[in-house]
């Protein structure tokens, strides 16, 4: 599967298109983390563990994407935007979404 945030990709020719798809990740982030961030806050610093969750909610949501583009036989997804939201009460859940064009390459 080939993935961009291009609408085209270099040297293919878009064959069809399959349709939008998406890829959700809804994940929690726990009180230790909390502790720990809100410390680098006060003395500065970046917060690894929440950079890790992050990176991880994010390749989940890429990965969920293009399976639903696998399974409506495209080749590729063209066109990807992701963003970020942060959800629930005291902002204690983080949202990742992964959106773009499934298509299917001449």
């Amino acid at each position: 599967m080939i993935l961009s945030t291009t609408p085209t990709i270099e040297g293919r020719t878009i064959a069809e298109y399959k349709g939008i798809v998406f890829g959700e990740v809804i994940s929690g982030v726990n009180f230790i983390r909390d502790f720990k961030a809100s410390i680098r806050n006060i003395i500065g610093g970046r917060s690894g563990s929440y950079e890790n969750e992050l990176i991880k909610a994010r390749a989940q949501a890429m990965d969920e994407m293009a399976g639903r583009a696998a399974q409506l036989g495209a080749d590729a997804i063209v066109g990807i935007d992701i963003d970020y939201e942060v959800l629930g009460e005291n902002g204690g859940m983080l949202m990742v979404t992964a959106s773009g064009t499934a298509v299917r390459l001449a």
